[in-house]
């Protein structure tokens, strides 16, 4: 389990390919902390840990992982929101995460708003994921509140701190994001399905 408090930025420094799946070696200022087999959100993706060298680690991500996130696009140099297990009787900052990611979303819209940024993204309502209005929604790991919510579409806003501690300073229109959906709200939504 994560609270979506991204805790630092990993560099991408290579990536292998082998089968359907890919192994991604990260540098990161806490791996001298980690050990194999934790498991660690990489935007928002919970991979573990199979080798840890120096201050880089290997992780795996799968044909699974590959097809519902971005990282089938991950190339080196790209910077990746990092957080690790939360610490059970630790403080939840955020939202219950998972990281399990859902979807991914297109960054239609970055508009800056006096020392704050406003994001617009849009995601296939067909897998029938929403989001409410003041609900919560990860983006790339990142636990963040919704504003603006439509059927296929809904904003956020950033604040200084989250814009240049997390990956969303590199942000385009275009960008592809990881979503994870509040976790309550998928089993609302699932219950009103029955």
């Amino acid at each position: 389990m994560f609270t979506g408090i991204i805790e630092s930025l990993g560099n991408v420094k290579n990536i292998i390919k082998e089968g359907d799946n890919i192994h991604v070696t990260i540098e990161s200022n806490f791996t001298n902390e980690l050990k194999i087999d934790q498991s660690i959100a990489h935007n928002g993706v919970c991979l573990t840990i199979v080798k840890i060298n120096g201050n880089e680690y290997t992780v795996t991500a799968i044909k699974e992982t590959l097809e519902k996130s971005n990282f089938k696009n991950i190339k080196i140099g790209d910077l990746i929101n990092l957080e690790r297990a939360m610490v059970l009787g630790a403080r939840l900052d955020g939202h219950i995460v998972q990281g399990h990611v859902d979807q991914t979303a297109t960054c239609t819209s970055i508009t800056e708003e006096n020392g704050s940024w406003f994001f617009s993204f849009e995601y296939d309502d067909s897998l029938n994921n929403i989001t409410i209005e003041k609900g919560s929604i990860t983006i790339n790991g990142t636990s963040l509140t919704v504003v603006n919510s439509k059927k296929n579409s809904f904003s956020v806003a950033i604040i200084p701190y989250t814009y240049e501690n997390t990956n969303f300073h590199t942000f385009k229109i275009g960008t592809e994001v990881n979503l994870e959906f509040d976790v309550i709200g998928k089993y609302v939504a699932r219950l009103l399905e029955k």
